[in-house]
């Protein structure tokens, strides 16, 4: 039986997941373009002022309740949906 991770492994596995997948020093990404389905540029700024503050907070010996774990897994869920519409993700997640 697997054993499920603890509150601060479950975010930290998530971030982790992200920062290997989302393309935050692409400078392409940081160009405003004439044809965005919501802006790359400010969704992965968003994404990444979420990170910092997990960090931080985690950083602090301070844990993440399962909502916000959740909250923060779906917004991740949602701007990567948004990165693939623009072009920047492909729909397969790098492993």
């Amino acid at each position: 039986m697997n054993k499920k991770p603890d509150r601060k492994t479950a975010m930290l596995n998530i971030i982790n997941l992200v920062k290997d997948d989302f393309p935050f020093e692409d400078p392409s990404v940081q160009i405003c373009g004439d044809t965005c389905v919501g802006c790359p540029k400010k969704l992965l700024e968003l994404v990444e002022s979420e990170i910092m503050h997990w960090e931080y907070v985690i950083e602090q010996d301070e844990l993440p309740n399962l909502t916000e774990i959740s909250r923060f897994a779906k917004l991740c869920k949602n701007v990567r949906r948004g990165l693939v519409r623009n072009g920047i993700l492909t729909a397969e997640i790098k492993k």
